[in-house]
């Protein structure tokens, strides 16, 4: 006998988490994980992973494609991902990742320390032109965003 805790789970089990893709699986905490995170997201064309450009000040990420095309942009540019491929970001570097091409895409990302995963929004708001972050509701069962400088509302998704 072991004391060990070993988890195991079906994927396609896990219940959606709210954002603004077709399906975000959040597989770290469906098993427990303390010391990373790992999430499964399908997201049809045009769908952003997860909230917009934004950074994690203490928190390192890496995004691997299963299927599909990712667009991510970046402060040093922008790079075009397919199936295979892996895009690593490090801590408090500002990203954007959006699904491209014409099927969805099947991505993992995987972040540590699980503890830091704050993120920071940074980008122009459409109401005001202000580059700020955003505060967020739940409102029934969806994610509403609003811009931190006029209050606008600037995403709604479920």
């Amino acid at each position: 006998m072991s004391d060990h805790e070993y988890a195991r789970v079906h994927v396609p089990d896990i219940e959606n988490t709210p954002n603004p893709t077709r399906e975000k699986k959040e597989v770290d905490e469906a098993v427990g994980a303390s010391a990373f995170g790992f999430n499964v997201y399908t997201a049809d064309p045009g769908e952003r992973l997860p909230w917009g450009y934004h950074r994690h000040p203490d928190h390192e990420e890496l995004f691997y494609v299963l299927a599909g095309e990712l667009h991510v942009e970046t402060a040093d540019g922008t790079e075009r991902l397919a199936a295979e491929d892996a895009f690593f970001v490090p801590e408090n570097a500002p990203v954007s990742v959006e699904a491209v091409g014409d099927r969805p895409a099947r991505v993992i990302a995987v972040g540590a320390p699980k503890d830091s995963d704050r993120a920071i929004i940074e980008e122009e708001c459409p109401a005001c032109g202000e580059v700020t972050g955003r505060t967020h509701e739940v409102a029934g069962d969806e994610y509403v965003l609003y811009c931190d400088a006029c209050g606008a509302e600037v995403t709604r998704f479920d």
